[in-house]
């Protein structure tokens, strides 16, 4: 069952969008891992800003989840857990951290869009994620690289 608010998000997307696919719907999550990491995040995705992520495929092992795929629909919320968007995933790519691109640290929009940022700020939080995992970072660490597109509320809502 889903929380009150998220299942309402949910159906004013099904409405909005003509009706909605539940199976494709895989939950709601906040990026980062922090509430102000978490807002920051959100509102840069409702600015068109933000349309890819990376996640350490450790931590994906560790918690036992399957890896986003292709048409999966998610609900972004913020720090307080309040849904802003919903997300679909339209591509997944898994490549050793040390490889990420700079088109890819661009489309994250996080800081300058640097490559060199996205590394510096990347590897900060993923070494706090792996260490609550008991792993380390390293730089050969596989990273899912995932890009989407929100599909509601529409660009001119999502104010």
């Amino acid at each position: 069952m889903l929380p009150d608010p998220i299942a309402a998000f949910w159906r004013a997307f099904a409405e909005a969008s003509g009706g909605a696919d539940e199976a494709r719907f895989t939950g709601a999550f906040a990026f980062g891992d922090g509430a102000a990491m978490a807002d920051e995040l959100a509102a840069l995705v409702l600015q068109g800003t933000k349309r890819a992520t990376a996640s350490a495929l450790w931590a994906y092992e560790a918690e036992g989840e399957a890896l986003p795929r292709p048409g999966d629909l998610s609900i972004v919320t913020d720090g307080s857990g309040t849904p802003r968007c919903v997300i679909e995933t339209l591509a997944i790519e898994v490549v050793p951290f040390r490889e990420v691109t700079e088109a890819f640290a661009h489309a994250e929009g996080e800081g300058d869009r640097s490559l060199a940022y996205w590394r510096r700020v990347h590897r900060a939080f993923f070494t706090r994620e792996l260490a609550a995992a008991g792993q380390a970072f390293d730089a050969s660490m596989p990273v899912v690289c995932e890009r989407f597109e929100v599909r509601y509320p529409l660009p001119a809502e999502a104010s």
